[in-house]
């Protein structure tokens, strides 16, 4: 396995422990939306990181999804069909990790969120052949 392909699986991999992390907060008895969606967010951030680092390309330090998806379409990558997932996937972030008094992650956020992260890893695993 090349340094590359090492750092593509890295990135996969943690991507799946933050969607593992939903699947797991979704069945539970009391469900943190705010984390689904926090984690839903981190999937997708570090689901374009692994594009980047297949494309060689350097990976930002960034949690900016929609700079991101941007890197990734100038590196060739055919995704601009997942744009609406990204918008939707940018609207939380870090910001729910802490309280608001104005808004709070709803269920329909969650299952939203959570959708849109899977079928973001699907296209994504497509895209890299894996």
């Amino acid at each position: 396995m090349t340094p590359l392909e090492a750092g593509v699986l890295a990135w996969l991999g943690k991507a799946e422990s933050d969607l593992l992390c939903i699947e797991n907060n979704v069945v539970a008895p009391r469900v943190p939306w705010d984390v689904v969606v926090f984690h839903a967010q981190q999937a997708a951030e570090k689901l374009l990181k692994a594009l980047l680092v297949g494309a060689g390309r350097p990976v930002p330090r960034t949690h900016d999804l929609v700079a991101l998806f941007s890197l990734v379409v100038e590196a060739g990558f055919p995704i601009t069909g997942s744009r609406a997932d990204i918008e939707l996937l940018s609207r939380f972030g870090a910001a729910v990790r802490y309280p608001d008094p104005v808004y709070t992650p709803t269920e329909e956020d969650g299952r939203e969120m959570a959708a849109a992260a899977t079928r973001l890893f699907t296209t994504v695993l497509g895209l890299l052949g894996v």
